[in-house]
């Protein structure tokens, strides 16, 4: 099935509107657990299933990360631009969500490209799963990856957003670089939209963080300063999508949850949730979807998180979900590693 910008649309209906006591616990009981959690990095990354079909071609122009000389110097630039800037211009740019990248170009060649990370089959599709009628658990699409490009798009990254350079590195550097993208690509291959924190205090508990586009540059910026990279002192801000909630639920992965021996209730529970999340066939079935969301997030205090393959109940609270453009500084302003 080849889905269209429905499920985009309610997710920013969700983030604009749902912006402005939990009892379906899995059979495991709660316990004691370091947050965050930690991100799960795998072995390899797995094929993707024919099912899950892009609407728009992941990496279409793609090339391999090329081989500087060691003598070579790379200049290294921050690119930021609005989400779905080439289909809504900068309108999620004046709510700051911000889609990031960046740039190197070679004094010896004089060539430039561009390497980001982001989704296979877009923004909606690693936020929600499919519902299949044949097929008890939900069918998620939500592999993300690294692109790496010839080529710097200037317009699109100077009209509405940022393109300005941070750092110079050697070329031995930039080969260095790549050895880790590689790594990094291949054992980290799940979007996370979710940060879910305990309230918006600067110092409350982290239960989740998110696993997007900002932290593989935030990534690769700490990977250089590693390398010996010396940043240039500018102000970096990010976007960050957030969930307000209490303490997270521990329910289960799809074969605890969904499998012949699975918890029935927490199951229907979790495809009534994410159901209001499918393509709609219709606007009136599009605004009947909102209100179920708005009533099962806001009303009924409640939120299923997918997180390194296992679901979550989350007792979310006021303000339940905030979009935040805050800075993280460039590692060497402040001497400190980014938790990353």
């Amino acid at each position: 099935m080849r889905v269209g910008c429905h499920r985009e649309l309610l997710l920013l209906l969700l983030l604009l509107v749902v912006g402005m006591p939990a009892s379906l616990a899995g059979s495991q009981p709660q316990q004691q657990r370091t947050w965050p959690v930690p991100y799960r990095r795998f072995d390899y990354r797995p094929k993707t299933d024919p099912y899950c079909q892009a609407r728009y071609t992941f990496c279409p122009t793609g090339c391999p990360i090329p081989v500087m000389k060691n003598e070579d110097v790379i200049e290294v630039y921050r690119l930021q631009a609005p989400v779905w800037e080439f289909k809504y211009g900068d309108l999620l740019g004046h709510l700051n969500i911000m889609h990031d990248a960046v740039g190197f170009k070679s004094s010896l060649t004089g060539k430039n490209y561009t390497m980001e990370w982001y989704e296979l089959f877009q923004l909606g599709n690693c936020t929600f799963p499919h519902l299949r009628p044949d097929v008890d658990a939900p069918f998620w699409c939500n592999q993300g990856a690294a692109c790496f490009y010839e080529g710097i798009d200037d317009v699109h990254w100077k009209e509405n957003g940022t393109l300005v350079l941070v750092t110079a590195i050697s070329g031995t550097m930039f080969n260095q670089m790549a050895k880790w993208v590689q790594y990094d690509n291949e054992t980290g291959i799940y979007y996370e939209t979710w940060t879910v924190r305990a309230s918006p205090d600067k110092h409350a508990v982290v239960w989740f963080e998110s696993y997007e586009c900002s932290k593989f540059i935030l990534r690769t910026y700490q990977k250089l300063a590693d390398l010996g990279a010396i940043f240039n002192k500018i102000q970096t801000n990010y976007t960050t999508i957030t969930l307000f909630t209490g303490e997270p639920i521990y329910l289960g992965n799809e074969t605890s949850i969904f499998g012949p021996l699975g918890n029935k209730t927490v199951a229907a529970a979790i495809r009534d949730f994410y159901y209001p999340f499918k393509p709609p066939q219709s606007v009136e079935e599009f605004f009947l979807n909102v209100l179920k969301i708005v009533d099962q997030v806001v009303l009924n205090h409640q939120f299923y998180l997918f997180y390194n393959l296992d679901y979550w109940l989350l007792p979310v609270k006021s303000p339940y979900i905030k979009i935040t453009y805050e800075e993280i500084p460039l590692p060497n302003e402040d001497n400190t590693r980014l938790g990353l």
